[in-house]
């Protein structure tokens, strides 16, 4: 039999270069047997050896830590070092079942035992009380863990995830009318924005903005940062009528109220507010397939004047060099979600010159797992 191609090459058996030769060779169970015994290999065998344990176990990890949310463990320990016998009868469970939580807690680096036994907030775990928000999303993984069951269906499509329902809003606005839903995403969204905003404010510059659009803003947690960070700066935040109620009330109580206001409507079918001269989108673009994200790229940069602004923050892949944050959490959240998909900055920055941008400036990532940041202007 013969295959016709246009290629020599397509269809017939290649020759293996060295470097599949070589995977080839450390993936015997022979090599890897000599390789741990060998002296000058043992030690990068063992290490491959123990971040391959780690890839395996990685699930367990992730839910000992919902354990020590859910138990609030974390949030005893603040106090001061405790007993596995204490922490068990305040959280209604067998004392040995406790140490077995706690052993691992330790060996997870969120908590430290003493010479006496007691277990104290290690600094690890002393940061997690600290980050904004982070308690809830790891109980909110609950819904997450069950939609990732299994992963082989969820790429081929088969599972109705539950997280799909969470996030009506990304499918338009006529999903999202529900308050409950809309306010329990916003509330969410909200307290993990705090450290979203640190970040994203500690680059991107926003000294010369005089009116600043916040679409798909929520309750304005970015644009009240902004504001408080430059005194002459108006905010704007623009997002679905179902979640006006809950930001105006607690706009209200900004020390910058006079300078924050909510628009309601949505960006799919509405015109965006006027008179901003920057407009950002935090965390907005990788909740949205290409098709959308186009669309209202076009209609940011016509709804800005000349020399205005783009601000795009959000966690991003990481391109040609995948980045583990962006490339296994995020992606495969919005895989959950059934739209979106995360991003590299290049070709968010090729899809904004396609709109009409230029000089899309990349800032130095301090967090990616966190958010990457990039600001585009539109010129005469």
């Amino acid at each position: 039999m013969t295959l016709a191609s246009d290629s020599p090459h397509i269809g017939l058996p290649s020759k293996p270069g060295f470097r599949t030769r070589l995977m080839r060779l450390i993936a015997r169970p022979g090599f890897q047997r000599w390789a741990s015994a060998f002296p000058l290999t043992r030690r990068t065998a063992a290490k491959d050896g123990a971040e391959l344990f780690d890839l395996v176990q990685g699930f367990v990890k992730s839910q000992v830590l919902f354990a020590l949310v859910e138990l609030r463990v974390m949030h005893r320990l603040m106090d001061g070092p405790l007993s596995a016998e204490m922490l068990a009868q305040t959280c209604g469970m067998r004392s040995d079942r406790m140490e077995r939580l706690m052993m691992a807690a330790s060996a997870m680096k969120l908590t430290k035992r003493d010479r006496t036994g007691r277990y104290r907030l290690a600094r690890l775990g002393a940061a997690m009380v600290g980050v904004p928000g982070l308690d809830d999303m790891i109980r909110h993984h609950s819904a997450f863990y069950r939609d990732l069951n299994d992963p082989v269906a969820l790429l081929r499509d088969e599972v109705d995830t539950e997280l799909s329902a969470f996030w009506p809003y990304v499918f338009g606005a006529a999903h999202a009318t529900d308050m409950d839903t809309a306010n329990r995403y916003s509330d969410l969204m909200a307290r993990s924005q705090q450290i979203v905003a640190a970040d994203t404010l500690s680059v991107a510059d926003l000294k010369q903005t005089r009116h600043l659009l916040d679409v798909g803003g929520g309750y304005g947690v970015f644009a009240e940062s902004a504001a408080l960070k430059h005194p002459n700066l108006q905010a704007t935040v623009f997002d679905l009528p179902a979640v006006e109620t809950q930001a105006v009330a607690l706009m209200q109580k900004s020390k910058v109220q006079d300078r924050l206001r909510f628009v309601p409507g949505s960006f799919r079918d509405d015109a965006l507010p006027e008179k901003a001269d920057t407009i950002s989108l935090i965390r907005v673009l990788y909740d949205h397939e290409d098709q959308t994200v186009e669309a209202l790229l076009s209609k940011v940069f016509d709804s800005l004047p000349e020399r205005g602004s783009l601000l795009i923050s959000e966690p991003m892949s990481g391109g040609a060099k995948p980045e583990i944050a962006g490339d296994v959490y995020f992606s495969f959240y919005c895989l959950a979600m059934n739209t979106g998909t995360v991003r590299s900055a290049a070709r968010i920055a090729e899809m904004c010159t396609s709109a009409g941008f230029y000089s899309v400036k990349t800032y130095p990532v301090r967090r990616p797992f966190v958010t990457t940041t990039l600001m585009a202007k539109k010129s005469s």
